[in-house]
């Protein structure tokens, strides 16, 4: 498949994730403003070629300071990420794509960037469920709640792994898993050149 077909399907997977995202948000009264914390320094790996691809997307569409800067701090992120291996914790740092605490391609944004907060669940193809109780402000709207409106995480992972393989193509089976932070997709450079200027 074409990759800019691939991405704007991705696209579209990406709308119908915020639209249910909203749709629990709204059920919990549950919203971000005023939040005295800031997500994008919550540590996330990710696990998607095609993510990783169109996230270059639209790098490559900022303008050449603010992605020189981009890059400058994602380097930055994963020498300190590396600095203290015995730590038995996940590092706290910002995101690079963070200025002035907002996220500067949120438009490109991948998809636990999206996902993150309200609560949710996903069940893995073998059957096995797994819960997200959602982020601490989150959990404080619910710990009183007898049923919890969740976000079923599920169909969006079956038709990300779909559009992975659609972009990688037959390769896919050969190829290592990707586990990367956000920063470490940004120093390692676009995972493929094609279509990220179309």
């Amino acid at each position: 498949m074409m990759p800019r077909v691939v991405f704007h399907k991705l696209q579209k997977l990406y709308s119908d994730m915020q639209a249910s995202y909203d749709q629990v948000a709204s059920e919990l009264d549950f919203t971000c403003k005023g939040c005295p914390d800031n997500c994008c320094n919550s540590f996330f790996r990710h696990h998607t070629r095609v993510e990783w691809a169109y996230f270059w997307k639209g790098l490559l569409q900022c303008h050449s300071e603010i992605r020189l800067e981009i890059i400058r701090r994602a380097e930055a992120y994963v020498q300190q990420m590396h600095a203290n291996p015995s730590l038995d914790r996940d590092p706290l740092i910002m995101c690079p794509v963070n200025f002035d605490g907002w996220c500067v391609l949120y438009q490109h944004r991948l998809m636990i960037c999206r996902l993150h907060g309200v609560p949710s669940t996903h069940t893995a193809p073998g059957g096995r469920s797994r819960a997200f109780p959602g982020c601490f402000r989150c959990r404080e709207k619910t710990e009183n709640l007898t049923q919890v409106p969740t976000l079923d995480r599920t169909r969006f992972y079956h038709q990300l792994a779909w559009l992975e393989q659609s972009y990688v193509g037959p390769r896919i089976v050969k190829m290592d898993k990707v586990n990367l932070t956000l920063a470490e997709m940004i120093v390692h450079g676009p995972p493929f050149n094609s279509g990220l200027k179309d």
